[in-house]
């Protein structure tokens, strides 16, 4: 069996929702230790559905290989508890409201004063500083406030973008700061502070919508499916009534589209679509001719075409047939009684988990590490502090 890369790791989290839980989700895939700290009440993404065999989704999804204990920190008894976690432990995270760590004495200055070698992540919506700090931030939020909604989608109504991308790439950025957090200490000895914010991860994915408008004058525009400086390019329908996108990148693509697909190779070369500006100025014709040939062929048969064109494609696929797609690979993981198939982790690795570890319920480890953590000092908690 190969030897996961954050063994000996301890990350104690303070964590809600999605963006905290999605980081230290990923360093327990890696083999890091992570004891999550929930309110008495729980994790309020745990009653988020109960889409999952009667658990959340989102929960099940992040708080896989997880341990549970729920903390009072306003209780003295409580506070001294994941004190005496912290002072063995590598990685500490958290996404409270802002400010609220702080409060409690376990701000990232105070805690690195006391433990040199912690590594700290703050995670929060806007940054600790300017005047937006102290907005709340969920995802829906952030997408607007940053200009992705602006970008996303077709004219008309705005849309959110379908799945929660501010939090997930907020979580990502985490996990990238605290490995490189990790590998610094191993040749200085000392410890970090992350920092990570919601908006400063959307921000970063407008890099090119920020410099179009910044430097070329220009704000993109909503355009769907459609690109703004390529054509054809777009979503075009069959006669099943089956959508298909269409991506056509250079000439000798369009001269191999026109021959095999179209029929016809003596459109490539017709004057309004010789070259791809004269196809953009011409698009609603281009568009009309394209798609009155994807009309007349079941989908099957326009994906054979399309495959002998050796053109750029793709099915516009519902979530059900994402479940059937045959590039789908997925990870078994326990769900009470039951078993759950999760798309598997995205980088494939001589580590990569075989299985999924279940994530926990609430408290369900408090009482072992209440025991275990009972002492300063005491010969448990030294052994898990191991990887410091």
């Amino acid at each position: 069996m190969n030897e996961l890369p954050l063994n000996g790791v301890l990350v104690v989290t303070l964590e809600q929702a999605v963006a905290a839980p999605y980081c230290t989700s990923r360093l327990a895939d890696m083999g890091a230790r992570v004891i999550k700290v929930e309110r008495p009440e729980g994790d309020f993404a745990r009653n988020y559905d109960e889409a999952v065999f009667g658990e959340a989704s989102y929960f099940v999804w992040i708080n896989r290989g997880k341990e549970s204990v729920a903390l009072d920190l306003k209780s003295p008894d409580d506070r001294a508890l994941i004190e005496r976690m912290l002072a063995v432990a590598d990685v500490f995270v958290q996404n409270l409201a802002p400010g609220a760590a702080a409060r409690l004495g376990l701000g990232a200055d105070a805690l690195r004063e006391r433990h040199p070698r912690l590594i700290t992540c703050d995670i929060s919506g806007y940054g600790e500083a300017g005047p937006g700090s102290r907005l709340k931030a969920y995802d829906l939020l952030v997408q607007a406030e940053s200009g992705l909604v602006a970008v996303n989608g077709a004219p008309g109504d705005w849309g959110r973008i379908g799945v929660s991308l501010c939090d997930i790439g907020a979580g990502m950025n985490a996990v990238i700061g605290i490995l490189q957090a990790l590998m610094q200490r191993e040749h200085t000895g000392e410890g970090a502070a992350i920092k990570v914010s919601l908006f400063g991860t959307a921000a970063e994915l407008m890099a090119v919508p920020y410099l179009q408008a910044r430097y070329g004058g220009q704000s993109p525009q909503r355009v769907g499916l459609k690109h703004p400086s390529v054509a054809p390019y777009g979503a075009f329908r069959c006669a099943d009534g089956r959508d298909i996108v269409i991506s056509i990148q250079n000439e000798r693509e369009w001269r191999q589209f026109c021959e095999v697909f179209m029929g016809d190779v003596s459109i490539a070369t017709e004057p309004r679509f010789a070259g791809n500006p004269q196809r953009c100025r011409n698009r609603e014709a281009l568009d009309a001719l394209i798609q009155s040939r994807f009309g007349a062929l079941q989908h099957a048969e326009a994906t054979e075409l399309l495959t002998r064109a050796n053109s750029a494609y793709a099915s516009i696929n519902s979530v059900e047939e994402l479940i059937r797609h045959p590039q789908l690979r997925t990870t078994p993981m326990p769900v009470g009684d039951a078993q759950a198939l999760l798309p598997e982790v995205p980088y494939q690795t001589p580590w990569s988990p075989r299985a999924f570890k279940p994530a926990p319920g609430l408290d369900a480890d408090g009482a072992r590490l209440r025991a275990e953590f009972a002492a300063t000092g005491s010969s448990a908690a030294a052994a898990v502090g191991a990887g410091r």
